[in-house]
């Protein structure tokens, strides 16, 4: 444990004055939303997509923050409204709209209103309040709330207006997340409006990952970092595919007194207190699968072959995919489900119940060899084979299909 006076930089939506090693992808999308006096007609929508951990949120919402000054300088006025909602933490659409409709009325409780009638609130309280609004929208993930009804209704507001009223001030919306993410918004939108083409970030190549380390690390100690819990935190990043998002909450174990791979005991159980081995690649698989809904696990095992065999590795036997799975439901991270339909009348879903980004695992050593399988006597209380599907609450799923 290191004494941090300034630990506030380490929140997750503590933002950088720069967003080192995407100064450039700021400045476009500052220029694609055209503020103060855009010269398209609105509504006025950008976007910048790219992998998890690649920096996203923090490049809309730096850009987000530089297009409020720009508006805030042009003339004298009311002063924009800076507005900014994780759609990650949302559920659902109902949930994003209520959550932006709280931006301006802490007290509203969405339970009976229906997302027109929610952003019908939102729109007549901007104009009554007559200020601009810069909004951002971040973590926008396949499967998670669908943002198209909200910027449908942030395009065409005078339909959510009262009789004789029209307009409302301006709005400039950054919206961040995945390709894939973004891309089915635009679809959703049917041509009326877009958000793209976006802003594309590349991963954080090592170099850039360890400035923003060093830097979000020496705002937080107040002095320079050392080197080997630099070099400790870039090195684990680097080893489970992790970016920013990564190698920022490694950082805030590290300097707040939590061991990198381990958690104080919680609710979960007494399986957190120690790091989980597991294939990188599994992980991966499951957060792709299960965003924001339950995933079958046929869909877990289709993914994590694909990317197996981009890392050069054989997949994991249906098996030992298996007992990895069980092995995260007794951690307390995923949770397990049986429905009707699927290969002997019943389907194995999981569903995602802790963030990944809270799990505490570490790759395992098998990942440099080619097909190595099972868990060691280590790894693994108890004896590893005939037993796992006791334990489990049913038997191993046979080889090329999904559990019965």
């Amino acid at each position: 444990m290191l004494p941090t006076p300034h630990s506030e930089v380490l929140a997750q939506d503590w933002l950088p004055p720069v967003v080192l090693g995407r100064e450039a992808e700021v400045a476009e999308l500052v220029r694609r939303l055209d503020a103060p006096h855009p010269r398209a007609p609105p509504p006025w929508f950008a976007g910048v997509v790219g992998p998890r951990g690649s920096g996203t949120s923090a490049v809309a919402r730096r850009a987000a923050r530089e297009v409020a000054d720009r508006i805030r300088s042009a003339a004298p006025g009311p002063l924009p409204r800076w507005i900014a909602i994780r759609a990650a933490h949302a559920r659902g659409t109902h949930g994003l709209a209520a959550a932006l409709l709280r931006t301006l009325d802490e007290g509203f409780d969405g339970r009976g209103f229906s997302v027109p009638e929610i952003m019908a609130g939102f729109l007549r309280r901007t104009r009554r309040e007559g200020r601009p609004i810069v909004l951002v929208v971040d973590d926008v993930r396949v499967g998670g709330p669908e943002l198209a009804p909200i910027l449908r209704a942030i395009g065409s507001p005078d339909r959510f207006l009262p009789e004789g009223e029209t307009g409302i001030p301006p709005v400039w919306a950054a919206v961040a997340g995945t390709p894939e993410a973004v891309e089915r918004i635009d679809s959703d939108l049917a041509g009326r409006f877009r958000v793209g083409p976006c802003v594309s970030l590349a991963p954080y190549d090592p170099r850039n990952l360890r400035s923003l380390v060093e830097d979000r690390a020496r705002r937080a100690l107040g002095r320079e970092v050392p080197i080997d819990l630099l070099e400790r935190i870039v090195g684990a990043t680097v080893a489970d595919g992790g970016g920013a998002t990564r190698a920022i909450d490694l950082l805030r174990r590290s300097l707040l007194a939590t061991p990198i791979h381990a958690r104080p005991l919680s609710a979960r159980g007494a399986a957190r207190d120690a790091a989980i081995p597991i294939e990188t690649w599994v992980v991966r698989a499951i957060e792709e699968a299960a965003q924001g809904r339950a995933a079958r696990v046929g869909d877990v095992r289709r993914i994590e072959t694909r990317y197996a065999r981009e890392q050069g590795v054989q997949p994991l036997p249906a098996t030992t995919l298996w007992r990895r799975i069980v092995r995260l439901e007794q951690a307390g991270y995923i949770r397990r489900e049986v429905r009707p339909g699927g290969v002997g009348g019943t389907r194995s879903l999981i569903r995602v119940v802790a963030p990944v980004d809270e799990w505490v695992t570490v790759p395992r050593h098998s990942e440099t060899r080619p097909g190595s399988d099972g868990w060691t006597e280590s790894s693994f209380s108890g004896t590893e084979g005939s037993d796992a599907g006791a334990r489990s609450g049913g038997p191993p799923p046979t080889p090329g299909g999904e559990p019965g």
